[in-house]
């Protein structure tokens, strides 16, 4: 082919990936869009489905790009030798764009779709970010600055007069009260010299967050204020000014946000301001960027075995049934593949497993569910490998990982934050924080009935322990729907036969389940089990569970906060359903 018709086909080719993208991009930002007006008239339903919704459209968005290459290039979209040009092309009409980093994400996700790639090759993809494509940083463009003249008042009110909804607030004067007297008491009376806030509203579920952080003389600390439309008119639900607070907020067990992302890149550094501590990989998802949150994590990954000699070994904990777990100590990830073979009770098949993979990530995770990140075709120096583990992940899961040469290829992971598993946890905590982890515990199923989630598996091991001491549930083997569980008391043995058979004598459904058996389940002991029967002692009954049914078969969409309930700056008074959630 002559070097001219070679150059027409590469150009033409990145035409055809970059369209699908801006399409893409396009679709995003109009169901993002809707989330303002899904607030404002209490639409929670339409907030559940346009999230959901949301989700699908990366992948739709990858295949238009691939049929529409597919004719343009026919057989040789498979040969290698015309993706070079291209895939150069294609960075030439990213160049200085505010979202090349998403753009380029788009592109590997395409080529990856066609080879399936296995490690990455820079000749088809883009393997590092690449700086001189981005625009320059520039975090205050999505942020407005208000100068404090003085008068706390004048500009709490300034702040909430800018951030204007179509139902007005119920009460701003009483609001900005309410804010000052808070402000006061966690600034210690320290003046407030300005509040730089991002200029899009965060929005997720029943919420609406305006985030940002405040100045005083001698620091800056963070700054969000929620928002909350119970009966039509808004009022401010809560302040938040730690770092630990707002990043729970953001936490990587809880659904993507919908905010504006004309500069996505430079709306995250802004963030990282404000959550040092948070992987930009997590603040990518956060903003709804998975894709790209998934990029910044695998060259994350790339970088540490770069800088470090960790080696991967098997994770803490008690091994799994379903799942091989790994880790390298000092990345704060899991690392999880599905076995070959599955221990005696587990009965779920390998297709189920991901199902329920992918139920979660379509989900509201409510805090409690860990995100997980699904990666293919993985390539790895066997030298990085601790024999044990190499061992394990060669027997017991041959079907994806073997070793050739000096590589180990993984064909199919998830990745998950790393937890404390709360058995191990429970093991050297103070009783203090025992007791808290074990009410946390507690909440945590409340939480995921609250969304409709039953977790199945309700082993102290499958719960983590996050850095803010939060429970979280990261075993979905067994997760389902609540809606589609029976819920039963234990039928009342007639005879002495009956009451001393080992097995059950009366039917079992696969649906069935029979809360007493919990405390089973539990494993506590002595003042734990005390804990938790105190505060939790109805979810050893069938009333609860029959409770949150009905909730949701009248399509009631229940009210759980990402903050403490003393947060709240009317308290927990109202008639609505708190969730208070735990932090150390």
């Amino acid at each position: 082919m002559a070097i001219d018709e070679e150059t027409r086909i590469a150009e033409e080719g990145a035409g055809i990936i970059l369209d699908a993208f801006r399409a893409y991009r396009e679709r995003f930002r109009d169901i993002t869009s809707r989330a303002r007006r899904n607030f404002e008239q209490r639409d929670w339903h339409a907030a559940q489905r346009d999230s959901v919704r949301r989700l699908d459209l990366y992948g739709e968005a990858v295949g238009d790009a691939l049929q529409k290459l597919t004719r343009l290039l026919e057989e040789r979209l498979t040969q290698r030798d015309v993706w070079p040009l291209l895939r150069i092309a294609y960075g030439d009409r990213i160049w200085g764009s505010t979202d090349a980093d998403l753009a380029e994400t788009f592109f590997n996700s395409v080529t990856r779709r066609i080879f399936h790639t296995v490690g990455v090759d820079p000749l088809v993809e883009f393997v590092a970010a690449s700086p001189e494509r981005r625009a320059p940083e520039d975090p205050a463009s999505v942020t407005v600055t208000f100068a404090g003249d003085g008068s706390l008042e004048v500009l709490l009110r300034r702040i909430l007069s800018h951030y204007r909804f179509e139902p007005d607030y119920d009460d701003l004067e009483r609001d900005v009260s309410l804010l000052k007297h808070s402000i006061d008491m966690e600034l210690h009376g320290s003046p407030v010299t300005a509040i730089e806030l991002a200029r899009a509203v965060f929005f997720r579920n029943k919420g609406a967050y305006i985030v940002g952080k405040a100045r005083t003389p001698d620091r800056e600390v963070p700054f969000l204020l929620a928002l909350a439309n119970p009966s039509g008119r808004l009022e401010v639900d809560a302040l938040l000014m730690t770092e630990d607070e707002v990043s729970i907020v953001f936490s990587f067990a809880r659904t993507y946000f919908f905010v504006d992302l004309e500069r996505p890149r430079d709306l995250v550094e802004f963030l990282r301001t404000i959550m040092p501590r948070k992987p930009v990989a997590e603040l990518y998802n956060a903003v709804g960027c998975d894709k790209h949150g998934k990029t910044e994590l695998y060259r994350s990954l790339l970088y540490h075995l770069e800088v470090t000699d960790d080696r991967f070994a098997v994770a803490p904990g008690q091994r799994g049934m379903v799942m091989c777990v790994f880790m390298l100590p000092r990345f704060d990830v899991v690392f999880k593949v599905i076995r070959d073979r599955f221990d005696y009770p587990k009965m779920v098949t390998h297709e189920e497993v991901r199902q329920k993979y992918r139920l979660v990530f379509r989900h509201d995770r409510a805090g409690r569910l860990v995100d997980a990140q699904e990666f293919e075709h993985m390539r790895f120096d066997r030298r990085r490998f601790d024999d044990q583990l190499l061992e394990e992940l060669t027997t017991r899961a041959s079907e994806t990982v073997t070793v050739e040469g000096d590589r180990v290829i993984i064909r199919h992971l998830y990745t998950e934050r790393r937890l404390v598993p709360l058995d191990l946890f429970l093991r050297t905590a103070t009783p203090e924080a025992a007791r808290l982890a074990v009410i946390d515990y507690g909440q945590v199923l409340r939480d995921l009935a609250a969304t409709d989630i039953f977790p199945g598996d309700m082993l102290l091991k499958n719960f983590g322990v996050s850095r803010h001491g939060r429970l979280i549930f990261y075993d979905y083997d067994e997760l389902c729907l609540l809606s589609d569980c029976r819920f039963r008391e234990l039928p009342q043995p007639r005879d002495d036969y009956e009451e001393g058979a080992p097995e059950p004598w009366f039917h079992v459904g696969e649906r069935d389940i029979f809360p007493e058996e919990f405390r089973a389940f539990l494993g506590l002991k002595d003042h734990l089990l005390e804990a938790f029967l105190a505060v939790h002692g109805e979810l050893l009954g069938v009333p609860f569970w029959h409770r949150m049914q009905e909730k949701h078969r009248h399509g009631e969409v229940i009210d759980i906060y990402p903050y403490l309930t003393s947060r709240r700056l009317r308290g927990p008074g109202r008639d609505r359903e708190a969730s208070e959630e735990k932090t150390s």
